[in-house]
């Protein structure tokens, strides 16, 4: 089985406390080592902490991106891989070959929902959009007036509808490794294409729906939402792209702009109408219980209602809770460590 290199230096903050990981060399270890989505980071992170504080170690968690921690997750079995990793979208095909080639045995779990926003800071405009007009704000190239794809001509935002704001397209958003990207790709700029494209009578490929425009108007964030919040409030004429958590720990600095005439609220993201709502998951590699202490635990107390059931304690850090049917056939899979079958 193929083992890699992991946790050089990754660190958390617990209760104070910085965990530090071990060398990759390490035959044991005491501590579970989560990698994975940035926007999954926080949910994860207080379950890390609630875990400790009822006498288990510290997890070591650090945010690599769902892709990344895919990457790492299903390289292989053994200390110097990863015990769990988040993604803030469920896992590929590919991905799941790549495990099982590897000899993972990976159990799923869905931590909940989350909405993707489009927020700026409070001293900047409010401003109400359409899929539509991201996709023509954010893409690399779009339909003429012929219907031939070209380079995005568009610069301020009032170039695509008069009554948004007359200031450059500046989005600060994450980059190709993130989930949240995946996913903005697909529920925003696919989305507001094909609206494009049905209210024009154009055909547009799938393929350049998706690509992001890269002349300076969209800027990669980097995996760290904290980052993009600190770059909004500098610069209120800038968006930025990330999860609804974000907005919900921030919403003394930023603003959520109305999708579709939709306000990201959390009951709007439960119950669909939200246009940018997606599911999140921690995926647990089986063949490390019983090796590394307190994993099926942490996965446990990860599963229960104390923490992502209704009026959980992530529902308090912003996670919008599973219908009750969906969290208890998770929480029978995660009990039982049974691993997935396929997709």
């Amino acid at each position: 089985m193929k083992l890699t290199p992991y946790f050089s230096a990754a660190v958390l903050a617990l209760g104070g406390a910085v965990v530090l990981a071990m060398p990759a060399n390490a035959q044991t270890r005491d501590r579970i080592q989560i990698t994975g989505s940035s926007t999954v980071f926080p949910f994860t992170t207080t379950v890390a902490e609630r875990f400790s504080q009822r006498g288990g170690r510290a997890p070591i968690v650090e945010s690599t991106g769902t892709g990344g921690g895919m990457r790492l997750f299903c390289a292989g079995v053994g200390l110097n891989t990863p015990d769990l990793t988040n993604a803030s979208r469920r896992i590929t095909q590919n991905e799941f070959n790549t495990c099982k080639t590897n000899g993972v045995d990976l159990v799923e779990l869905q931590i909940g929902f989350d909405g993707i926003v489009f927020a700026n800071a409070k001293q900047g405009p409010q401003v109400q959009l359409t899929l539509e007009q991201i996709y023509l704000a954010l893409a690399a190239k779009i339909p003429n007036a012929q219907g031939q794809l070209v380079d995005n001509p568009n610069r301020n935002w009032s170039d695509i509808a008069p009554n948004l704001p007359n200031a450059r397209i500046e989005v600060i958003g994450p980059p190709p490794t993130s989930g949240t990207r995946d996913s903005f790709n697909e529920m925003a700029l696919l989305g507001g294409c094909r609206e494009h494209a049905k209210r024009r009578n154009v055909q547009i490929s799938s393929r350049d729906c998706q690509q992001i425009r890269a002349d300076g108007a969209f800027i990669e964030g980097g995996e760290n939402d904290n980052i993009i919040v600190q770059r909004l409030v500098a610069n209120p004429t800038a968006f930025g792209i990330f999860g609804y958590s974000n907005l919900e720990e921030n919403h003394d600095k930023i603003q959520g702009a109305r999708i579709g005439g939709v306000e990201p609220t959390v009951e709007n993201i439960q119950n669909g109408k939200w246009p940018m709502s997606r599911s999140m998951f921690v995926y647990l590699k089986k063949n490390h219980i019983g090796i590394v202490p307190g994993l099926q635990d942490f996965i446990n107390e990860y599963a229960s209602e104390q923490a992502m059931g209704d009026d959980g304690y992530l529902e308090k850090k912003g996670l919008v809770p599973s219908p009750t049917a969906d969290r208890a056939r998770f929480r029978a899979a995660v009990t039982a460590a049974t691993p997935m079958a396929g997709l």
